[in-house]
């Protein structure tokens, strides 16, 4: 008789399932990871993330490709530019690390830049985890870690996350460094992207935190990460210190309520697969037997939005226009029972949100009669 598999062997087994045996899990990144966060009420792309399943390829398989990718020349310019930033053993990467953060150093001179080789993530995880600790003992120099490996748990499950870099300071802190391919001009980045580079960061700076835990005595996590941008309309890189203290304490919260994975994949019916190879109708059927919390926010987010954002709208869930108008509508959860609420045809008249619809109703219903009247009026007159 086989040994019974253990709790955390038969959750990859079973992840190995809904994903079909023989596809490669896709890992999920700190891109990813923070969208999922944003939106942590999506059972969906939990189980789906947590599974590895490509999102993209399953979007296409059910008719509603992504949008989502990354321009193969901006790939290769942005590989590029990285290069660029950490040739010559990160000398520039490093003064720009000293310049914005650390003026106090001493300047970045023959700095550390330990190998974290390994075969596979656990082993890069570990490796990275040993050059921390040893650059945290040894104080007073510079340590650059290129591309090194982290860990993060989310939702009972482990995400593996490689940042572009991670520096630590003469004094045994440590620093994220976020390298990117659109431009700085005159000391400023399009806000937008600065956001989304801080909410990626804010991820790496948790990651890092959980590794600083299990150190004695733990090293500090700088809360500002070093973004590295190509000045104005060159390829010279420069840089600017980003606080993500807000960004890493919601994306904390949000990932602390993501349900888990366990418990997703339990309530799912036999025979549920999102393998991209499947008839459609079976990956249809598959992917509607895990509730979606779809909100406008997913289109710039999720590979599967325009999928959600079909069903939500067929639904006629109210979810389709946008969070703040579902917060105001309370048990309100269709356009159609928000109608006839409006209507007195349903809905309690001492809920608040069915009181403002009625009134609503009523004050548009005046304004149309009197426009009405005063074009009769108009016509009268004429």
């Amino acid at each position: 008789m086989p040994p019974p598999r253990t709790p955390e062997k038969g959750l990859r087994h079973r992840l190995a399932e809904l994903r079909g045996p023989e596809v490669k899990p896709r890992a999920l990144d700190a891109r990813a990871l923070a969208a999922l966060a944003a939106n942590p009420g999506c059972r969906r792309r939990a189980i789906l993330d947590g599974a590895g399943v490509d999102k993209a390829k399953l979007a296409s398989s059910l008719g509603s490709p992504s949008v989502f990718g990354q321009s193969q020349f901006a790939f290769v310019r942005g590989n590029a530019f990285e290069a660029k930033v950490k040739a010559d053993g990160g000398t520039e990467l490093l003064r720009l690390a000293a310049e914005k953060l650390d003026r106090t150093a001493e300047p970045p001179m023959g700095a550390r830049l330990p190998d974290l080789g390994a075969q596979d993530s656990e082993g890069r995880t570990r490796r990275t985890e040993e050059a921390l600790r040893e650059a945290a003992a040894e104080r007073g120099a510079w340590t650059l870690l290129d591309h090194p490996m982290l860990a993060l748990d989310v939702a009972g499950s482990p995400a593996f996350l490689e940042p572009d870099a991670v520096v630590v300071h003469p004094d045994g802190s440590w620093t994220v460094v976020e390298i990117k391919s659109f431009p700085m001009l005159d000391g400023a980045a399009d806000p937008a992207k600065v956001g989304a580079a801080a909410r990626q960061a804010a991820v790496y700076v948790l990651a890092l935190e959980r590794v600083a835990e299990r150190l004695d005595p733990p090293p500090r996590v700088r809360h500002r990460v070093l973004l590295v941008c190509p000045k104005d309309f060159s390829n010279l890189p420069t840089a600017s210190a980003v606080d993500v203290r807000k960004q890493r304490a919601v994306t904390s919260r949000q990932l602390a309520r993501l349900t888990r994975i366990e418990e997703i994949a339990g309530t799912l019916p036999e025979g549920v697969c999102f393998a991209p190879e499947l008839p459609p109708e079976q990956l249809e059927w598959s992917v509607e037997s895990v509730p979606a919390t779809y909100a406008p926010e997913c289109l710039s987010a999720c590979e599967l939005a325009f999928h959600c954002r079909d069903r939500s709208r067929t639904a006629g869930a109210v979810t389709s226009l946008g969070r703040p108008v579902r917060a105001e509508l309370g048990g309100l959860t269709t356009v159609g029972d928000v109608l006839a609420a409006a209507r007195g045809e349903a809905g309690d008249p001492d809920d608040p949100a069915v009181a403002a619809l009625r009134r609503a109703a009523a004050l548009r219903a005046e304004a149309l009669a009197s426009a009405a009247e005063g074009a009769r009026e108009v016509a009268g007159c004429r």
